[in-house]
């Protein structure tokens, strides 16, 4: 990008525009970042989105295979990239060169409310790097820092080779969604003291049942109750001296602190962590983020920025935004509609004890008290929920019928993909099961020497889909190359517990 990041700037009619969208946007509450817009051309356009929405990131070949896709997908007309907008503080915004004025005050709209949401939403704040301690202001360098971590893996690279250094990153890029998304918001673990003034605990006692007759004490404790006493409180004591202690879900950090691993390799394990928790609250907030961004574009487009003439473009492009194809899930088109059916209950009343317990389908259909806090109660939800809660929370049975929502699967039978439900809770359950963990499996790390052998142990909760085996052995094998030692992991196959095991040179699978 260096050497065409001078020929980015916004022409006057444009910066005009983003003047006049930007005091409407704060008109209607939106707090954003201040904003930055850079106009690029189709190729530079590419490049970016490939890099993640950065200007430069770490040298690696999932980049280049990146800009090929969407390359490509351009120039056979199957997609187009209309805007980019990153965290940061200052947001950095990107429009396309060549499209219309309709389409660049569309942009402009949709990323200001983008920007608002960053700055809101509590999933966005273990983006935040700080405090500015002039202002107060929230720090968010990310631009920065992911320079630094392109400048990193380079010196590395210089160092020992790239193809080694990659090939590492590879193994770090195969374990990238094995981390904690409650870990950035826990209170720091204090160390233990270990003075030489602390007197050694004493062995527990083995639990047993009162007595207070000594004559009654082999009946009421019998020697076969003593020894399954004394094994479950073993049993209790082995576990509790296992490291670590508790399942750990950021298997990442768990790897930078405690695994064998070289400088470089901690260096580069480090930079994959820290941009996977970047980029993790944009996974878990995919369906709020997109709908509250396309929420707030229609009202600005169609209230205050549109004129006669180009309000029936303007339509035109909404609507290919927010069309949905059958058999797939379009979070555009299901935030902006249930953000809009929070709005309007709240609105009109139609929340509280009064409203759930009323079951009379007419009174209900009718009931309007004419409250108004739809608009108080959207800003509440933007700024307070994630996919899963979203959906959870506000995600009725009304909404799902209007939307016409349905659940499908595959039929082995008829080697094809089809509906299998329209109930409201089958419905539901699917989303949310689709959404929970961003749709990744969760995996923690359970004990660091299994068999007394230094070798890595794992487990995957089990919450109804088996792990693609495929997929498991070569995050088995990245887990190794780590590690440095054999790895197990014990999940569900086929409704069995299973252990995968790689040690290093074969993979194995044992019923358990």
């Amino acid at each position: 990008m260096a050497q065409f990041a001078l020929k980015t700037a916004l022409p006057n009619y444009l910066r005009e525009e983003q003047f006049r969208i930007e005091g409407f946007a704060r008109s209607v509450g939106l707090d954003f970042f201040p904003m930055i817009f850079e106009v690029l051309s189709y190729d530079q356009m590419n490049e970016v989105a490939a890099y993640g929405g950065f200007p430069t990131r770490y040298p690696h070949w999932r980049w280049g295979m990146e800009y090929e896709r969407l390359s490509k997908s351009h120039e056979y007309g199957l997609s187009k990239i209309y805007e980019l907008v990153i965290n940061n503080n200052p947001a950095i915004a990107y429009l396309l060169e060549g499209n219309g004025l309709v389409d660049q005050k569309l942009v402009m709209a949709h990323v200001y409310a983008h920007s608002d949401f960053f700055k809101n939403n509590f999933c966005f704040r273990m983006t935040s790097q700080g405090r500015d301690p002039k202002d107060g202001s929230d720090v968010r360098k990310w631009i920065d820092t992911l320079a630094n971590h392109g400048a990193i893996i380079r010196k590395w690279a210089n160092r020992i080779g790239l193809e080694t250094v990659e090939q590492f990153i590879d193994a770090c890029l195969s374990l990238e969604n094995l981390i904690d998304p409650q870990k950035p918001f826990l209170p720091k673990l204090t160390t233990p003291s270990t003075s030489e003034e602390d007197e050694p605990e004493e062995p527990p006692e083995v639990p047993l049942l009162r007595v207070d007759r000594e004559y009654m004490e082999s009946f009421i404790n019998p020697e076969e109750f003593v020894e399954s006493q004394k094994r479950k409180l073993a049993e209790e004591q082995e576990k509790a001296q296992r490291f670590p202690n508790a399942p750990d879900r950021d298997v990442l950090g768990f790897l930078l602190e405690q695994a064998p691993v070289q400088r470089w390799e901690r260096e580069c394990l480090t930079v994959v962590r820290a941009e996977a928790y970047y980029f993790l609250p944009q996974m878990q907030t995919k369906i709020m983020n997109e709908g509250w961004a396309s929420y707030w574009h229609s009202r600005l487009m169609t209230e205050n920025i549109c004129d006669a003439s180009e309000i029936v473009d303007y339509a035109d492009r909404c609507a290919s935004v927010l069309a949905t194809a059958p058999g797939q899930l379009n979070p555009y088109k299901l935030g902006i509609e249930l953000f809009r059916h929070i709005e309007d209950r709240w609105n009109k009343g139609q929340f509280g004890k009064e409203w759930d317990d009323c079951n009379d389908f007419e009174v209900r259909r009718h009931w309007n008290r004419r409250t108004g806090l739809g608009r108080e109660k959207i800003f509440e939800v933007r700024a307070i929920y994630n996919d899963v809660t979203f959906i959870d929370e506000y995600l009725t049975e009304d909404f799902v019928a209007d939307q016409k929502l349905y659940s499908f699967g595959y039929n082995q039978r008829n080697d094809r993909w089809e509906i299998e439900s329209r109930q409201f809770q089958e419905v539901k359950g699917q989303l949310l099961t689709t959404l929970t963990n961003a749709g990744n499996p969760i995996i923690s790390v359970v004990d660091a020497n299994h068999g007394n052998r230094s070798e890595l142990l794992l487990e995957h909760t089990h919450q109804g889909s088996d792990l693609r085996l495929d997929w498991a052995k070569e995050v088995c094998k990245a887990l190794c190359r780590v590690w440095t030692r054999p790895v197990e992991i014990h999940t569900v196959v086929d409704d069995k517990p299973t252990a995968l095991r790689f040690d290093g040179k074969d993979h194995s699978q044992k019923t358990l």
